[in-house]
């Protein structure tokens, strides 16, 4: 069944190439197929394009639809082309003519466009609550871990002293500008193009902010032209705040496998959560923060082919657009799946103590000399040839030679180690998190569901 056949059929070799993956990649969709009909319906009937007894039969059906599709009992038929075709056949073998009316002013069009954006909407959510935990761990993390000293690199190269609570932290706050940009994408996807039809409109007296209202849609795409225009630039952007996810989950599985090294041997893990060599026995190795690192990688490259796929595209519906949704829709299960492999390995981390006691790090210490000279009133640029000078003698001892094990202490300025502002990071997460607005949705669909 084809929404678009009329008397004649398309070549085979043509129906398999158009269609391509779509059937698969519409069961994402189902769910949110059923409830922007469960909208458009009420809106149908409001206007006088349904009776109450069609309205009613037809929220019967599709309620009944919605429960197989979330209990997984649902499929394609084989000769169903996508699964608006799916469900327009199920409510018309069960329902008759009133399964036909379903389709009144809209198009497949704008019904692909309101399935995606329920769906990258509820995915945006889930992915929300995926991070929430994540980001817990990594603040309980960075407070058990605030006094363990570690070595600060820049061009990989020894600079400052760090610590693992600065390092658990950092990422903690990564993750709260991560989430920035995903509610950015969140207030993109939560416009309603439903009632644009084929991107000009119906000529029916619809009534777009109902629907809008019904479906929990913050506002609507209001010009129909630009309604269709917005499909691959919703997708862009939701990509573009998975790819942030992404990037701060790739740089943290790098620092773990670096820092895992034996010849950085900062931490250690349970020789269940690593995998060995067939031929080294020795072998512990950090595939599970290998693989994150790679499955993030590809995930930071789907901006980027989604702008290639809808470069120089002019407005209106192409066929085009039909691929974007091959690689976004799977990426969230990845990223949260990376994120929850993420927190099982990080919840059960091993740190070393006293890293930097050992002689190789003693040049992390040179700024610490600088800023002491500083402090006893010579100037800088003095202090700073100074210990120079110490450093290329090779007579320059650390702060810890002398018996100074206290080096942290001196830190306590807002977002160091010794004051890392955790508190605050969290402020700021549960603001970000609170501005989605995520009840005013629910609510709405769970209206809707009655």
């Amino acid at each position: 069944m084809k929404l678009w056949q009329k008397d004649k059929t398309a070549l085979k070799e043509v129906e398999t190439f158009t269609v391509g993956k779509d059937r698969e990649m519409d069961l994402f969709l189902a769910p949110f197929d059923v409830l922007g009909s469960l909208a458009h319906i009420q809106m149908l009937e409001s206007v006088g394009l349904l009776t109450k007894e069609d309205l009613s039969n037809l929220q019967a059906e599709l309620k009944t639809i919605y429960s197989h599709i979330q209990q997984s009992n649902f499929a394609l038929q084989p000769d169903v082309e996508d699964i608006h075709s799916q469900v327009e056949l199920l409510l018309t073998q069960k329902l008759g003519d009133a399964g036909k009316k379903i389709h009144s002013a809209r198009s497949r069009n704008d019904q692909v466009l309101v399935d995606i954006k329920l769906f990258l909407r509820s995915e945006i959510e889930g992915m929300v609550h995926s991070v929430m935990p994540f980001f817990e761990l990594l603040q309980s993390q960075s407070e058990k871990y605030k006094n363990h000293l570690l070595p600060g690199y820049t061009h990989l190269q020894l600079a400052m002293p760090s610590s693992f609570g600065l390092w658990f932290g950092a990422y903690a706050e990564s993750l709260v500008d991560d989430l920035i940009t995903l509610r950015g994408a969140f207030e993109v996807v939560n416009k309603n193009p439903l009632g644009s039809a084929a991107g000009y409109g119906s000529s029916f007296p619809i009534n777009r902010q109902m629907t809008t209202d019904l479906l929990g849609f913050a506002s609507l795409n209001y010009n129909v032209v630009y309604a269709q225009m917005g499909r691959g630039k919703a997708e862009r952007i939701v990509a573009q705040a998975l790819a942030n996810l992404a990037d701060t989950l790739s740089r943290m599985s790098m620092d773990m496998t670096l820092y895992l090294n034996q010849n950085f041997g900062f931490v250690s893990f349970p020789t269940e959560l690593t995998t060995g060599s067939s031929i080294m026995p020795h072998k512990k190795n950090p595939d599970v923060f290998e693989l994150i690192r790679s499955h993030c990688n590809r995930i930071k490259a789907l901006p980027n082919e989604i702008s290639m796929m809808t470069t120089n595209l002019p407005s209106g519906y192409h066929r085009d657009l039909q691929l974007l949704k091959e690689h976004l829709f799977p990426a969230f299960n990845t990223l949260k799946d990376c994120i929850e492999m993420a927190g099982l390995m990080l919840s059960n981390i091993e740190v070393k103590e006293n890293l930097l006691a050992d002689e190789k790090y003693k040049y992390l210490f040179t700024v610490d000399a600088v800023n002491e000279l500083v402090m006893q009133g010579i100037p800088f640029r003095d202090a700073y040839k100074e210990i120079g000078k110490q450093v290329e003698e090779g007579s320059f001892t650390t702060p810890m030679a002398k018996g100074d094990n206290k080096l942290e202490s001196r830190r306590h300025h807002e977002g160091s180690i010794q004051n890392l502002c955790t508190s605050e990071i969290k402020a700021l997460m549960h603001q970000v998190v609170s501005d989605f607005g995520f009840e005013k949705v629910n609510k709405a669909i769970s209206l809707m569901l009655q």
